[in-house]
C-alpha cells in the first residue's frame, strides 16, 4: 500500500494536549507496525487509524485508562495479573536449562564467595530487590555497564512488583563461571553464555538498552529495522556482506577472502583495535554505513566478535538471509534457533562459507524461505514485550531458588528512580 497508506493520530480525550510521539513503520510486505512513545500518563487514550479522512477497521479504538508512561512508577502488585496481560509463556526454555545448575541459591553464602572468587578481577554488580526497591554494590574498575541493568531493573520495577531477589551479574564480555565440578559452581548473570560456562544468560544489553529507549536516543532496534529492510529480496545486491572490527582472528580470515574474491563477499574492517594493522593484508579501513544499508545485501554474515556478535536479533529482523558462523557463544535466545530453518550456518573456521554462499546462490527460492523464517522468528520472540517478559520470568525463578532471605548488604547504595520526569503521574495504586 505504501508508506503514507495510513494515518496514525493518538490523543487524550480529556486533556488540552497529549505528549505523545507517534511513528507509522511500513514492512513492506502488507503490514505496519504504529509505535508511540507517551511522555506524560493519561486517563485514557484515543487512537484513530486512518486512510485518507475515513477511519479504518473499528478506529477510533479508545484505549481505557490509565495508561502510564514509561517514567511513571506505578508497580502493578500482582505479578501474574502483570505476566497474563503481558503474555508471558509459562516456560521459558532456556532459563529451565540455566537454572537447572542451581538448585538452591543461598544469599548468605554468594554474597561472601562471589566476591572473593571474581570481585578483584572482574566487573561486577551485586544486586538486592527488596521491597521493589533496587540496591547495589559494585567491584572492579571498569562499571560503567551497570547503567544498562540499573535501567532495566528500575523500568521493571515501575511496572510490577518484583520478588525479592538477590544476585550477581557480570558486566564483562566474557562468561566467567566454568564447567567445573557442581560442588562450588555460583550464580552469576550475563549477557553471553557459552557452552564452556554456566553462567545464566540475559537478553544482551545491547538489545535492553534498544527496548528501553526506543523512539528515544538509540536509532537501532527491533523496529526500526523492520522498516528498513532494503529492496525485495529479488532486487538486493547478490555479494555477502560484513563490517566491524577485528575483534577475532576470523574476522581477519573473512576479510582476506573477501580481498581474494571479491565479487562473491564484500567484507571490511571499520577500525583496528586489537590484532596489528597490515593494510597490505586486510586494508583499507572503510567507513561506517548506516546498519539500514546492511540491507541491500541478500547475504548477511554474522560472525563472533569478542564473544557472540549482538547484532544477530536485527540482521534476522532484515529480510536478508543470515550465515551464522558456529560458535561456543550464545545469546539468551540462540537455542530456540534451527540452522537450515531460521539461518545458514557454516564451520567456526570458516572452511566452507564459500561452499555455502554457493548452495544459496543455486537454491534461491530456500534461501528466501530461510530469511522469512528468520524475521518471522524475531518478530514473534525479540519484541520489547519478550524481553520484558524474559527478565521477569529468569528473577521470579531464581528467586523461587532462594533458601534464605536476600538482604540489603553493607555498602550496598540504593539505585534512585530517574527524577528528571517533566510530567509527573499520580498512580491510581498507591493509596
Amino acid at each position: 500500500p505504501g508508506e503514507n497508506a495510513f494515518q496514525v493520530k493518538i490523543t487524550a480525550p480529556d486533556e488540552q494536549f497529549t505528549r505523545v510521539g507517534v511513528q507509522v513503520l511500513d514492512r513492506k510486505d502488507g503490514s505496519f507496525l504504529v509505535r508511540y512513545r507517551m511522555y506524560a500518563s493519561y486517563k485514557n487514550l484515543k487512537i484513530e487509524v486512518k486512510t485518507g479522512d475515513k477511519h479504518i477497521a473499528k478506529s477510533p479504538y479508545i484505549l481505557k485508562g490509565p495508561v502510564y508512561h514509561e517514567n511513571c512508577d506505578c508497580p502493578q502488585e500482582d505479578s501474574s495479573a502483570w505476566l497474563e496481560e503481558m503474555n508471558c509463556p509459562q516456560i521459558i526454555p532456556q532459563i529451565q536449562r540455566d537454572l537447572a545448575n542451581f538448585p538452591i541459591v543461598d544469599p548468605d553464602k554468594i554474597a561472601k564467595e562471589i566476591p572473593q572468587r571474581f570481585g578483584q578481577r572482574q566487573s561486577l554488580c551485586h544486586y538486592t530487590i527488596k521491597d521493589n526497591e533496587v540496591y547495589i554494590k559494585t567491584y572492579g574498575e571498569h562499571v560503567g555497564f551497570r547503567i544498562f541493568m540499573d535501567a532495566i531493573l528500575l523500568s521493571l520495577t515501575r511496572k510490577v512488583k518484583m520478588p525479592d531477589v538477590e544476585f550477581f551479574v557480570n558486566l564483562g564480555d566474557w562468561p566467567l563461571e566454568k564447567k567445573k565440578s557442581p560442588q562450588n559452581l555460583h550464580p552469576i548473570f550475563s549477557w553471553c553464555g557459552s557452552s564452556e560456562s554456566k553462567d545464566i544468560v540475559m537478553p544482551t544489553y545491547d538489545l535492553t538498552d534498544s527496548v528501553l529507549e526506543t523512539m528515544g536516543r538509540v536509532s537501532l532496534d527491533m523496529m526500526s529495522v523492520q522498516a528498513n529492510t532494503g529492496p525485495s529480496w529479488e532486487d538486493k545486491n547478490t555479494t555477502a556482506f560484513w563490517r566491524g572490527r577485528d575483534s577475532r582472528k576470523e574476522r581477519l580470515e573473512l576479510v582476506k577472502l573477501s580481498r581474494k574474491y571479491p565479487e562473491i563477499i564484500d567484507a571490511a574492517f571499520t577500525n583496528f583495535f586489537f590484532f596489528k594493522h597490515d593494510e597490505s593484508l586486510y586494508g583499507p579501513i572503510v567507513k561506517h554505513i548506516s546498519f539500514f544499508d546492511f540491507f541491500k545485501y541478500k547475504y548477511q554474515i554474522n560472525i563472533d566478535g569478542t564473544v557472540a556478535a549482538y547484532r544477530l536479533p536485527y540482521l534476522l529482523a532484515g529480510n536478508s538471509v543470515v550465515l551464522k558462523q558456529d560458535s561456543i557463544y550464545y545469546e539468551h535466545f540462540y537455542n530456540e534457533l534451527q540452522p537450515w530453518k531460521h539461518y545458514i550456518p557454516f564451520k567456526s573456521d570458516l572452511s566452507d562459507l564459500l561452499e555455502k554462499l554457493q548452495w544459496a546462490k543455486e537454491h534461491d527460492e530456500e534461501a528466501k524461505n530461510i530469511a522469512k523464517s528468520g524475521q518471522e522468528f524475531a518478530r514473534n520472540n525479540l519484541m520489547g514485550d519478550h524481553i520484558f517478559c524474559y527478565y521477569f520470568k529468569l528473577f521470579q525463578e531464581y528467586a523461587s531458588l532462594q533458601v534464605s532471605e536476600p538482604k540489603i548488604r553493607e555498602g550496598m547504595e540504593k539505585v534512585q528512580q530517574p527524577d528528571d520526569d517533566l510530567f509527573p503521574c499520580t498512580c491510581h495504586r498507591k493509596k
